[in-house]
């Protein structure tokens, strides 16, 4: 028998109410539905909401040399579901011992006996356990005998009959298609992280920036973008211009986002901020020499403006 807690858990953990079960990547319009479902539930049964998902990623630990991919790094998922009216988030730790467990496992160990389900809730295409081997047929076929119910939300389809899907989501981001993120996602799509000091050039361009590391943010289309941004738990957005790359001309190396924002100029070094990506503006290039990139500095800043007050029209 596998010992599926690799640590002693801190704190015993929740009994009963109506999870809502997957990995939630992004968070998008598709996801939201099956939180609403799980909620809906709760309160028809008089029991709590909690969403059940899984840190690191399956992915990510199945295939670590891939490269970068999540939507939604942990600490954002959480804080984006926590927002959906939920009443609890728990992260189950994906262990090389829950890797290995039997779909019938899971369901016996984690739902039933781990987290007292009185119903679950999850996507038409959620799948679990060692192999991807259950599915929601077999789940239902699982809970049934315990009594615990199974809710199934078809797929969240937009006006043109397509699925809001996590793919399709990062597929648009490698296109540096912003608004089709946006349509799936109900929001426009970020990169939090820490304010890192760079090399200190922004006096020379005549535009001061702030820099986040990507880490393992998905890449979008390297390039500029016209952004918004504000410090993590603040309302208060700040219009600015973005660049996402290696910055070939001053540094051709790490990647991280460079953001610039209007008539604004205190110090944020070390605070955690969230930047939008709002439109694409051009891919990113080399230039010549830094008089031609503070040139086309100006004009990006430009084009960002006109994007921006399109926008808030």
């Amino acid at each position: 028998m596998l010992d599926l807690v690799a640590e002693p858990q801190k704190n015993a953990p929740p009994q009963g109410g109506v999870y809502a079960l997957g990995n939630f990547d992004g968070v998008h319009r598709g996801h939201r539905a099956v939180v609403k479902a799980a909620i809906d539930k709760a309160r028809a049964i008089g029991a709590s909401a909690r969403v059940l998902t899984f840190e690191p990623h399956p992915r990510s630990f199945f295939k670590p040399d891939l490269p970068p991919f999540r939507l939604t790094p942990a600490a954002t998922k959480i804080r984006l579901l926590k927002a959906l009216g939920i009443d609890d988030v728990i992260v189950e730790p994906f262990t090389p011992q829950l890797s290995q467990l039997s779909a019938q496992d899971f369901v016996e160990r984690i739902l039933i006996q781990r987290y007292g389900a009185q119903h679950t809730v999850a996507g038409f295409d959620f799948v679990f356990g060692h192999g991807r081997g259950g599915d929601m047929k077999q789940l239902r076929n699982w809970l049934a005998p315990h009594k615990i119910g199974v809710t199934e939300v078809t797929p969240f389809r937009d006006a043109r009959g397509e699925i809001m899907s996590s793919s399709r989501t990062r597929d648009a981001l490698r296109h540096g298609e912003t608004a089709t993120a946006e349509h799936i996602l109900g929001r426009a799509w970020s990169i939090s992280g820490v304010v890192e000091r760079g090399a200190g050039r922004g006096a020379e361009l005549e535009a001061r920036t702030a820099n986040i590391a990507l880490g393992e943010h998905l890449r979008p289309q390297f390039g500029v973008y016209a952004v918004h941004a504000a410090r993590v738990g603040d309302p208060f957005l700040r219009q600015g211009v973005g660049n996402i790359g290696t910055r070939p001309t001053v540094d051709g190396k790490n990647e991280l986002l460079e953001f610039h924002l209007f008539n604004f100029n205190e110090d944020i070094y070390g605070q955690e901020w969230e930047v939008e990506l709002i439109d694409f503006i051009r891919p990113e290039q080399a230039f010549a020499n830094l008089e031609a990139l503070r040139s086309q500095i100006a004009r990006d800043i430009e084009a960002a403006k006109v994007k921006l007050a399109a926008r808030a029209k």
